[in-house]
């Protein structure tokens, strides 16, 4: 494995377009065409287009090529200047313009300027199509699609095999399957025969819409598939989270491409198998296979969401050693990797080290500086974002607001959020006003918290109502915390969780017997609560533990170092379980519950399988509870070691009986 010191050292030409044999190129156009071709940015192109103009030469063939060109070097408004400025209104020049339009995400532009080719009396052929009709998937626009399809027919270019496979697709991607299917069922036998994408388009048609069983009789009946056909119907797998047929048939595939494995490490990685998703990476590489930026963002994830800093070290390797380049896709993937293991510095070298930044890359380090509790370096890093012409978005602002939640920056956290609607025009989503509750709730306004979420626009939901009594609790609002529970069972009444949380402060004020009224009816109601998980990864191997695991090889030694641990922390002022105030279980009985939580297992382990001294880390799923967190303060400052351990909202750093948390999260 390479060390973190040796990876961090300082360190198309546009598309022809073919005209009829007989339109032969002047040597003036034939000249003009090859340097349009030769424009390698909008700047050369526009001298050319000056020379063009000048010299009187701008025929249909060389508008045609000089819109294909401003469209393929990502310049669509100029195209339109082309076109408005340019007397000539043909089929190439249209067709040129529709497609340019398709290819730059200008959708509607693109459709709106079909119909004024319909009005202009020009007639679409089979080039015409193709893109218009693309265009109409990302729309959505069904009634728009079945009137394409009719003007197919008038154009009798409906048999094309190109018309037919986008057709297709558009009514595959706008919720028609049934007439997709019909469109293929009456397709000419040549076009079955000859085209597989037809095959794999319907059939990923069928995965998108989780009918499998469909997508499946269409794979068997192909008369010849591709690889293509093959990761289509294992994504649909995937997709759908069955995994196993994903596997199988991944196992059945006769040659497996990076596409299908890249796939398949993806749906591990979604699904939470974060083990099985980084070995087959790795698998991958030992069968040769090269993997490209979608592989390695796919892994890097898996490692990101498990804390496999050493996996994720073997990959930054690997990237460097194969000459990758770190574009915005790995870059960020990077980023996102060591900042989620903590490796902050490591991250922002990354970051520094990337050449072209996008919205993503700039959350990724905001967000980690975030978690981590870097309030001033998450605001700087947000205000270079600004300086860089990079416009926020509403994930940005949901890094900023996180930063001053971990900070208990209330005032500059709500100049943030009144900031995203009249500085940017970007409305609160409810994570926005979710972050802004804890945020006010953290600082002990609970008046204000109350308020906020009484007046929002939105509903709230579980989440905010969640927040809010979350204050509650750490403020002794125990009045406001029961009218907040209140609201938490209109919203879901076998909601388990606001008994649970009314138990515990009805009992911290010696109110027994209504806590046991709401225990009876607890019993009736209990819903089964998220499952708890925590990974640890050592020597390279990634350990996962849930709540009252038993399941690890070492489970006897792991049980026993436990008691050890407990057993110190205890004679230094530990008191298990204290925090929620469970009356009514014997203490030792409170040890057995309360001694069981992942992080705890994951712990334990750590200290049986790293030397003294060693950084102990930790990732797990849900917040961490009151007792765990006791015990991890104690426990770094008896072992003299830092312990860091990441759960659903932030870092806790422990070191020396201390927590970079400040004992609120």
């Amino acid at each position: 494995m390479k060390s973190l010191s040796v990876l961090f050292k300082p360190k198309s030409s546009p598309a022809k377009i073919y005209f009829p044999a007989d339109r032969q190129a002047s040597p003036d156009e034939s000249h003009f065409i090859s340097l349009i071709h030769a424009c390698k940015d909008t700047a050369s192109l526009r001298h050319v287009h000056a020379q063009i103009l000048r010299r009187g030469v701008l025929s249909s063939r060389v508008a045609a090529q000089l819109v294909s060109c401003s469209s393929l070097l990502k310049s669509p408004d100029y195209s339109l200047s082309i076109f408005r400025n340019s007397e000539e209104r043909n089929p190439f020049v249209l067709n040129a313009l529709i497609r340019g339009l398709t290819e730059n995400a200008r959708f509607e532009s693109s459709v709106r300027h079909f119909i004024l080719m319909l009005r202009l009396g020009v007639k679409p052929d089979r080039l015409t199509f193709p893109f218009v009709l693309k265009s109409n998937s990302k729309l959505g626009f069904r009634w728009l699609g079945r009137a394409l399809h009719a003007a197919t027919l008038k154009n009798f270019v409906d048999c094309d095999s190109f018309v037919r496979l986008s057709l297709v697709d558009m009514y595959a991607k706008t919720g028609q399957l049934k007439h997709a299917f019909q469109v293929f069922e009456e397709s000419p036998d040549r076009i079955k025969k000859e085209s597989i994408l037809i095959w794999n388009v319907l059939i990923n048609g069928y995965c998108r819409a989780k009918d499998m069983h469909m997508a499946t009789t269409l794979f068997r009946s192909m008369p010849e598939r591709n690889s293509g056909s093959w990761s289509t119907l294992i994504k649909g797998y995937v997709d759908s989270g069955e995994l196993n047929r994903a596997k199988q048939l991944f196992e059945l595939m006769p040659e497996k491409n990076v596409v299908s494995w890249t796939t398949l490490i993806n749906g591990f990685s979604q699904t939470g198998d974060y083990e099985t998703a980084i070995s087959t990476y790795f698998e991958m590489l030992e069968k040769g296979l090269k993997p490209n930026e979608y592989t390695i963002a796919a892994v890097l994830s898996a490692c990101s969401k498990s804390g496999a800093l050493g996996s994720g070290i073997r990959i930054h390797g690997y990237i460097l050693d194969n000459g990758i380049k770190l574009d915005r896709a790995i870059g960020t993937a990077l980023v996102d990797m060591y900042a989620k293991c903590g490796e902050l510095d490591c991250a922002a070298t990354v970051f520094s080290n990337m050449n072209h930044k996008d919205i993503l890359s700039w959350t990724a380090m905001i967000q980690g500086w975030a978690v981590h509790g870097r309030f001033h370096q998450a605001i700087q890093c947000f205000r270079q974002m600004m300086y860089s012409g990079e416009k926020p978005d509403e994930v940005v602002f949901l890094a900023v607001l996180t930063a001053c939640l971990n900070s208990s920056e209330v005032d500059l956290g709500l100049n943030f959020f009144d900031s995203m609607r009249l500085d940017y025009a970007i409305e609160p989503t409810l994570k926005h006003y979710v972050l802004v509750v804890d945020l006010l709730g953290r600082a002990g306004k609970l008046n204000e918290a109350h308020e906020l979420v009484e007046n929002m626009p939105i509903n709230p939901d579980l989440t905010t109502w969640a927040a809010l009594y979350r204050a509650c609790k750490a403020h002794k609002g125990y009045r406001r915390a029961e009218s907040v529970s209140q609201n938490l069972l209109e919203l879901d009444p076998e909601l388990c969780g606001s008994y649970i949380f009314l138990d515990k402060t009805h009992a911290s004020k010696g109110n027994i017997q209504d806590v046991e009224k709401r225990r009876l009816s607890l019993q009736k109601r209990i819903k089964e609560r998220s499952l708890g998980w925590s990974y640890i990864e050592l020597d390279g191997q990634l350990n996962k533990f849930s709540a009252g695991d038993y399941s690890h090889k070492l489970t006897q030694e792991i049980g026993l170092k436990l008691d050890e641990i407990i057993s110190l922390a205890i004679q230094k002022g530990y008191n298990p379980g204290a925090d929620w105030s469970i009356h009514d279980i014997e203490e030792e009985e409170k040890e057995n519950v309360t001694g069981i939580h992942s992080e705890k297992l994951a712990l334990t382990l750590g200290f049986l399988r790293t030397a003294p001294g060693t950084t102990i880390r930790i990732i797990k799923n849900l917040r961490i509870c009151g007792d765990c967190h006791s015990l991890m303060k104690y426990v770094s400052k008896i072992s003299q070691r830092d312990i860091l351990l990441r759960d659903a909202r932030q870092f806790h750093h422990f070191k020396d009986g201390r927590c970079s948390c400040g004992d609120y999260w």
